[in-house]
């Protein structure tokens, strides 16, 4: 079910959590591809026979790569403004990596407002934090403040 935040009303939402999204798996090729992109191939996201000498004792994705999830996870969050024409990336205030994502582990993701502020007329900056929950772990994968910016 959408949040939805009333540009006339817009305090009563902070403070409204989302339910989570559904659960997307991070496998071995996401993490290559990432890997590729970015040009970090460090062994512990690429090699998995390194990988599994490490503490970890597999490959593990990029904590950028869990924050990435983010932009995929937005449209299920369904955190809008009424009446909105666009929204766009405008940041992060805060993230924290707590615990790595494993190959083949599967992640959501749950939103809280913390904030809504009228920066312009009819542009509204909403601070979310969201929590990137990995599948039957208690820790989450990260934490982060994320600031977005809609328009109406």
């Amino acid at each position: 079910m959408p949040t939805i935040i009333s540009p006339t009303d817009f305090a009563r939402a902070i403070g409204t959590e989302t339910q989570a999204t559904d659960w997307f798996q991070i496998d071995q090729d996401r993490i290559n591809a990432f890997a590729d992109c970015t040009l970090d191939h460090q062994f512990i996201h690429v090699d998995p026979e390194g990988a599994a000498k490490s503490p970890f004792g597999s490959t593990i994705a990029h904590g950028f790569l869990s924050l990435s999830m983010l932009s995929y996870f937005a449209e299920q969050l369904e955190v809008v403004m009424e009446g909105v024409k666009m929204g766009v990336n405008y940041g992060l205030d805060k993230v924290r990596f707590i615990n790595p994502v494993k190959v083949d582990q599967r992640v959501r993701a749950r939103a809280k407002v913390l904030d809504v502020l009228e920066k312009n007329p009819g542009q509204f900056q909403l601070k979310l934090e969201v929590t990137v929950e990995i599948e039957g772990q208690e820790k989450p994968a990260l934490i982060a403040e994320w600031l977005v910016m809609q328009f109406v």
